[in-house]
């Protein structure tokens, strides 16, 4: 089953087959916008700093946008590369094209996230998780906020969530067989 899935999906990536992969390059880099929107918003409410205690739980809101851009993107494929109609198989590689995609673009989009949009990030949840006694020393709570662990987390979530969200999206985006 799965080398089955490799030779479909490695297909797509024919020289001349490149064309079809446009709108997963799309929506990957809608995706990947749409993450440094959220990200100037977390920083622009506060919660890189003064509600930095909240992060750990709003943060979360953010696959809401994440969820509606992949079924965004999954429409789109539908209707204008399928004409309206796509097998669960066909999402499911396109949605997993789209996660790779968004994987690879990760760790440039945390450097940004970290070094551009919100260096203030790591000094503070770092000082802030040891003041609360979540981590010990500084030292522990450093070997968890850093710009490399989170780097490695967001391209391994990127992964799995949006492999996950395809394949729960497209039970309801496919073309039902009458």
């Amino acid at each position: 089953m799965i080398s089955h899935f490799f030779k479909l999906s490695w297909n797509n990536f024919h020289p001349h087959a490149m064309k079809n992969l446009k709108l997963e390059f799309k929506w990957a880099i809608i995706f990947t916008v749409m993450t440094l929107a959220w990200m100037v918003l977390e920083k622009a409410t506060g919660l890189h700093g003064k509600y930095i205690d909240y992060h750990l739980y709003l943060t979360n809101l953010y696959a809401i946008p994440a969820i509606i851009v992949m079924v965004m993107a999954l429409k789109d494929k539908k209707k204008n590369f399928y004409d309206g109609r796509m097998t669960y198989k066909e999402g499911l590689i396109s949605g997993v094209i789209i996660s790779v995609i968004i994987a690879i673009l990760s760790p440039g989009t945390q450097w940004i996230i970290s070094y551009v949009i919100t260096p203030e990030y790591f000094p503070n949840v770092i000082k802030r998780s040891v003041e609360i006694g979540y981590f010990n020393t500084t030292e522990e709570a450093e070997a968890q906020f850093n710009f490399a662990n989170y780097a490695k987390q967001s391209t391994i979530a990127a992964l799995v969530m949006g492999v996950i969200t395809t394949a729960i999206a497209m039970i309801f985006i496919r073309t039902k067989e009458k």
